[in-house]
């Protein structure tokens, strides 16, 4: 790691995805001396955990700090509010590690200077340690703060760099809005178990167990999802028959890369305002 008590790790922004990397790297072992987190009003469960484990808080970023790395977490509409107080503390070495959806590496330049600037696109399975995160790095970005880069966001999920910026685009219309498409999935299939005459319970059941279980299994399984679906399907069985539908000319696949060119594209939009 890259950072420690003298040169510490800033955390702005411990909501929802900040708090549940937070919680990651403290898991991890990560010395929670060597991390500050700045955030004007933390909830109370995430104040209490701050507490709890000895880890520094401030409302403001103080001068005179000198961080080695400091994670932007948040919500890109508060992004031309947090960046001016964080100006005067950005050394000529701080990486600059952003997780913020649509605010494109250049506003970071504009705002710190040429300072190494990462950008990563995570999703909301962060939250219980099985989620993924792409990073793109500019070229500022050394090969010893890539590592601590990993490291940091392993401790959530599975890492893999890009080799453009314009890839996270991409990423968000699959990975980062993704879980979405699973959870909407997940109430189609109770909705269909209603309408083939189970109750409401027993059909939520049933399908958010079978979404969370198939996830599990392909997450345990060195097989492919290709070769999970197969082994489930006999020839000519009841999987077979739904699976027709589903694979249709105009079922999930091309209705699928619809829903994911319809995230890139706001994802652009967004990242152009």
């Amino acid at each position: 790691m890259i950072f420690n008590k003298q040169r510490p790790f800033l955390l702005v922004g411990a909501g929802r995805m900040g708090g549940a990397m937070l919680a990651g790297w403290i898991k991890q072992g990560v010395d929670p001396a060597s991390i500050l987190v700045s955030d004007p009003q933390p909830a109370p469960e995430m104040a209490a955990f701050l507490s709890d484990k000895g880890i520094g808080h401030v409302t403001s970023v103080p001068e005179g700090l000198e961080p080695a790395i400091i994670l932007v977490a948040v919500k890109p509409q508060l992004m031309s509010k947090a960046l001016p107080g964080l100006k005067s503390v950005v050394k000529s070495d701080t990486v600059i590690l952003s997780v913020a959806a649509g605010t494109p590496i250049s506003v970071f330049e504009t705002a710190f200077g040429q300072v190494p600037v990462a950008r990563a696109m995570p999703n909301t399975p962060a939250m219980v340690g099985r989620g993924i995160t792409a990073v793109y790095p500019t070229d500022r970005v050394t090969k010893a703060q890539k590592e601590t880069i990993d490291e940091l966001l392993a401790a959530v999920g599975k890492v893999v760099w890009l080799d453009n910026e314009d890839q996270i685009d991409s990423v968000t219309a699959v990975s980062g809005s993704g879980p979405a498409y699973v959870f909407w999935m997940a109430e189609c299939m109770a909705e269909a178990g209603k309408a083939l005459g189970l109750s409401n319970e027993v059909a939520r059941a049933l399908a958010d167990a079978t979404v969370s279980g198939a996830g599990e299994l392909m997450h345990q399984s060195d097989d492919t999802p290709t070769t999970l679906r197969q082994n489930v399907t006999s020839p000519n069985g009841t999987t077979a028959a739904a699976l027709e539908v589903l694979m249709a000319e105009d079922g999930l696949k091309p209705l699928m890369q619809k829903a994911a060119e319809a995230a890139q594209r706001r994802a652009r939009e967004l990242a152009a305002d």
